[in-house]
């Protein structure tokens, strides 16, 4: 029986399941953590404790037709200018209630478009966020970067900022995927905001790349692949491309027949992989590379590595605060998410409240199964007795998740004891074996295709 027929029989190319960048998954937050909870959390932070924060910037210029985030457009500076006001009175806010000492590990600005922001406004909300909390000295700041919507001057803001680390949304080079997907972005334009960033003396730049987009064939994403590699990006994001128009309803505008079968998704995600694999790159669990000797590398080699909302990262601190419209926050003691509209948020922090609006506190069964979860997203391995010890829960409880593992996946497994391996043949199947330890119902449409 060839791979292929195993993986179809398992049922790969039909199912849906979450990404698990976290655990429980978003759609199962609910109405019962809210502002007096999120504040709580914040207090019980260690005083000279560290932090990561992660800031949403949710405006773009135009609104590309593949993106199911949480975005809208703007033609004007005015909506975004006010919106940075209400994240300067959130910061204030946090800040208030933060213990004495804590300071900044890792910071992350996210989207949306953060480069909209004029150089103005990046050193305003960078001040801020300083004086919130300070950084460590070798802190990371990252900054999701529009090639499109990107000029010298705020990238000399954004490097007297402090950022440390690119990341930058390739997609695809080929003009006729970027029309179907409402993304137009030349390789000369990308190219520019790289030697840009590097004249600004950033060291570190990611590249995300997408495959499964529609009217995508193998020769054409290895030749987008070649152009990304010819960069010389620090590290790679390799997504798959989601594509759920009842939830992101401009996601109508590309034609479903356009889209690859399930089994030509993992033909085309294997064959980037393979040239970025020949090209030196380092695998990261399911869908990261990165060069040896990057921090993300010496992570996974070091057993440092996590997972959370932006994917694979060397961040190890484990509370995240999530700052802006539909932001999320995780803390020892669950997760807490911002209002989701720009008005309701913005109308939250002017009143001079946290904006959380819903979330989740974790029970222990969360915390161990989210553990088992994330170990196995980042290691394709786990040993549960392990878990349980590292948890102080019992082992029998641990080992009961994963209680007829071995029958639901036959031939995928090395299974000894408690220590769980999937096969390099079943791999592709990651997502789904997660699934199995995932004690939440979901709706199979609320997710993205399982390759």
């Amino acid at each position: 029986m060839t791979q292929l027929t195993q993986l179809k029989r398992l049922g790969l190319f039909d199912a849906r399941v979450p990404r698990y960048t976290s655990y429980p998954t978003a759609p199962h937050f609910a109405g019962g953590v809210g502002p007096d909870t999120t504040a709580g959390w914040l207090q019980a932070i260690p005083e000279g404790g560290s932090v990561s924060v992660y800031l949403h910037i949710p405006f773009c210029r135009r609104l590309c037709w593949f993106c199911a985030c949480r975005t809208q457009g703007t033609a004007t500076a005015a909506p975004v200018a006010a919106y940075v006001e209400s994240l300067k009175t959130e910061i204030a806010t946090i800040r208030d209630l933060l213990p004495r000492g804590v300071k900044i590990e890792h910071l992350h600005w996210g989207g949306g478009t953060p480069t909209l922001l004029t150089p103005d406004m990046i050193a305003d909300l960078s001040g801020a966020i300083r004086g919130m909390a300070p950084f460590q000295d070798d802190a990371v700041f990252s900054v999701e970067i529009d090639p499109n919507e990107v000029d010298q001057p705020r990238i000399d803001a954004l490097a007297r900022a402090g950022m440390t680390r690119a990341s930058i949304g390739v997609q695809d080079f080929d003009q006729m995927i970027q029309d179907t997907i409402g993304r137009p972005q030349t390789y000369e334009t990308t190219k520019a905001a790289v030697d840009g960033l590097r004249a600004a003396g950033i060291t570190s730049l990611n590249v995300d790349i997408l495959y499964g987009l529609p009217h995508q064939t193998r020769q054409r994403i290895a030749e987008s692949v070649q152009l990304l590699l010819s960069l010389a990006p620090d590290r790679v994001a390799l997504f798959g491309y989601a594509h759920v128009p009842w939830m992101a309803k401009r996601q109508a505008m590309i034609p479903t027949d356009a889209l690859p079968a399930p089994e030509e998704r993992l033909e085309l995600y294997e064959t980037a992989r393979r040239l970025f694999l020949w090209d030196g790159f380092v695998e990261i669990g399911i869908d990261h590379f990165a060069r040896p000797g990057d921090p993300l590398e010496i992570a996974l080699r070091t057993g440092r590595i996590q997972r959370n909302f932006q994917g694979y990262t060397e961040d190890t601190s484990d509370t995240l605060i999530g700052i802006g419209a539909s932001a999320i926050s995780r803390y020892p003691q669950g997760y807490a998410q911002n209002d989701a509209s720009t008005s309701g948020y913005q109308a939250a922090v002017r009143a001079g409240e946290l904006a959380t609006r819903r979330g989740h506190a974790f029970s222990d069964d969360d915390r161990l199964r989210g553990r088992i979860i994330e170990v196995l997203m980042c290691h394709f391995e786990v040993n549960l007795a392990a878990v349980a010890d590292e948890l102080g829960f019992d082992r029998d409880v641990a080992r009961a998740t994963a209680r007829g593992l071995d029958e639901a996946f036959p031939g995928m497994l090395a299974i000894d004891g408690d220590q769980i391996v999937i096969r390099r043949e079943g791999r592709p199947l990651t997502r789904m074996i997660a699934r199995y330890f995932d004690a939440y119902e979901m709706a199979k449409s609320g997710h993205s295709p399982a390759i």
